[in-house]
């Protein structure tokens, strides 16, 4: 069953990102970002390589010159449950963008669908080559720690979407997210930060909670 298809941007939250030494993020990565995704069902492995042909002409758009594309993987092929593929990684000079994974059902792999991905910030960063934080965090950048901005980004998004702290299930995410956040940046309010973060959520998707409330949700659980 096919929900949706085409290209998909999809704020997410992961806390896969890859750390230091010290546990804070590396650059390049986020606990909340937009995901850009292309998901389709596909009949012949050749619709398959004409995607791949029309990202990078899509990258080529955005100022990404093709010869400086490069696309690396093995073809070994991996298994999830009923689900077989292959994943291929592409990159733009040094940097990682995303990968595009082909797969099908192992029992009928006649099925076969793509799933090409990256990031929006990973995208704009390769682009314009700005330092990672002040990026993603702007004028916020030398005002808190980046654990602390990036945590009150990502306790925006839940919040704004109406996923409240709680003791387990997703609103124990929230929790989670906004204990991280420095009880000094709190207390010193977040309101300003958090209208950043929420302008930016909103450009893809309408929140069903006003950014005062999600405010005040995370000041409250600091008890302030």
């Amino acid at each position: 069953m096919t929900y949706r298809s085409g290209f998909l941007p999809q704020p997410v939250v992961r806390f896969t990102g890859q750390r230091d030494a010290t546990g804070d993020l590396r650059e390049g990565f986020l606990t909340s970002f937009v995901n850009v995704s292309r998901v389709q069902p596909i009949q012949c492995i050749d619709d398959y390589g004409g995607i791949l042909d029309g990202w990078l002409s899509v990258l080529s758009r955005l100022g990404f010159h093709a010869r400086h594309i490069g696309i690396n993987g093995k073809l070994a092929v991996w298994r999830r449950r009923q689900v077989e593929g292959i994943t291929l990684r592409f990159n733009h000079l040094d940097l990682p963008l995303g990968d595009i994974v082909l797969l099908w059902n192992a029992d009928n792999p006649a099925r076969m669908a793509v799933d090409l991905g990256t990031g929006l910030e990973r995208l704009a960063w390769a682009r314009t080559r700005l330092r990672w934080r002040d990026l993603v965090f702007g004028r916020f950048v030398a005002l808190a720690s980046p654990p602390t901005l990036d945590a009150v980004r990502t306790a925006t998004l839940l919040l704004a979407h109406g996923v409240r702290p709680a003791a387990r299930g997703a609103g124990g995410i929230t929790r989670r997210v906004i204990g991280t956040i420095d009880p000094g940046a709190v207390k010193l309010g977040v309101s300003s930060l958090v209208r950043a973060s929420y302008r930016y959520w909103r450009l893809f998707g309408e929140p069903k909670v006003p950014w005062p409330a999600v405010t005040t949700a995370i000041e409250e659980n600091w008890g302030i």
